[in-house]
């Protein structure tokens, strides 16, 4: 599969996307694609490639019905999604592999909505086009109310982070702080690659080093002044001083 960075710069080329649109109805030749999109044979062959190394089409050499030699057609193999969401505070670029299988298979993944177009469908290897059309309309009202859903989520996320800059903004002073910590807002479920993020600020180890230690240090300063707990620990606590006291003895 094509990484993120090959498929929008194929993805970018409207010939391309025209190109595309043709050949998941049905394999195509390059020379029914050139009539078809008003362009020359020379300059479809020279974007099938790209497709091609992109891992976008495969081709395939079947036999002329005129008895000549071979003809090469082109196909679509590949199934992923791309996602771009983009604004003030907001921006998630990913690409993700549609998952694979018959109704069945998928039906644990999908909404309730859709368990009688599985029942109707699981099974059959043709639909009529009447029928096919009838399911494919319920599909596209399912998800414009998932993707209705998502613009929402994605919305409040863009409000939690917004409010969030601002205060990032008030506490952390310094460039390299301010990058830190949007990283790790960005991904808080991730580990942070620490590595990468030392290249791109352009630091030594020692700098780096000091950099995470006041960080973390005004982000437990920030949980304990806005959380108001204190926690009985241990002596040989790890914890700062001012986010646990020490147990009393009896």
């Amino acid at each position: 599969m094509a990484d993120i960075d090959t498929a929008l710069t194929l993805l970018q080329n409207k010939l391309r996307r025209n190109i595309l649109e043709r050949l998941v109805r049905e394999p195509h030749y390059p020379l029914q694609l050139a009539e078809l999109l008003g362009v020359s044979q020379q300059a479809i062959v020279k974007h099938l490639r790209e497709l091609e190394r992109g891992g976008f089409v495969t081709k395939l050499k079947v036999a002329s019905e005129k008895g000549g030699p071979p003809r090469t057609i082109y196909s679509v193999q590949q199934s992923i999604s791309l996602r771009i969401d983009l604004g003030p505070d907001l921006f998630q670029c990913e690409q993700r592999r549609l998952p694979v299988g018959g109704p069945v298979r998928l039906s644990n993944r999908l909404p309730r909505s859709t368990e009688h177009v599985v029942q109707s469908v699981s099974g059959r290897k043709k639909l009529s086009v009447g029928e096919g059309m009838a399911h494919i309309t319920h599909l596209n009202e399912v998800l414009e109310d998932l993707d209705t859903q998502r613009d929402a989520i994605i919305a409040l996320h863009q409000h939690i982070r917004n409010r969030v800059s601002a205060g990032v903004d008030a506490d952390f002073e310094h460039y390299e702080q301010r990058t830190m910590v949007h990283s790790l807002i960005e991904a808080p479920e991730r580990q942070l690659n620490i590595a990468d993020l030392r290249r791109e600020l352009q630091l030594g180890q020692g700098e780096m080093a000091s950099l995470l230690d006041e960080v973390q240090l005004r982000l437990e300063r920030q949980l304990s002044d806005r959380a108001g707990h204190i926690i009985a620990t241990p002596n040989n606590s790890n914890l700062r001083f001012w986010l646990g006291a020490l147990p009393r003895k009896k």
